[in-house]
């Protein structure tokens, strides 16, 4: 039971953390210091993403939930939690590229945002 809880934690950490690369360069408006935190994050993700590499928290998650006697997923997070919820069809690689490009996109906007409201 303590093994499927921290997996469920651990989804929940992983999902933070998707959220706080998408949306954390907000966080800039209330402290300039968050960006030393969040400008990491973003270029993490976004290495995730271009590269295709697997971010630790999957095969913690996959190990918790096999010690807990469930199934392990073989896809990343994205592909296993939020594609299904927002798209129909299985992670490509062109859609993880894709996605790494939003991820730089969507934080060069909010940045360029919280620089012209700064200034």
């Amino acid at each position: 039971m303590a093994y499927r809880f921290l997996a469920e934690v651990i989804v929940i950490i992983h999902l933070a953390f998707v959220v706080f690369v998408l949306l954390g360069g907000f966080l800039v408006l209330k402290s300039k210091r968050a960006a030393w935190l969040h400008l990491p994050a973003v270029l993490w993700a976004a290495a995730v993403e271009f590269t295709g590499w697997v971010c630790p928290l999957t095969p913690l998650e996959n190990w918790l939930r096999q010690q807990a006697g469930g199934a392990a997923y073989h896809s990343g997070f994205v592909a296993h939690y939020l594609l299904p919820c927002l798209y129909p069809t299985f992670l490509t690689r062109h859609l993880q590229i894709l996605l790494g490009c939003l991820v730089l996109a969507l934080n060069l906007v909010i940045y360029g945002w919280v620089t012209k409201k700064a200034a």
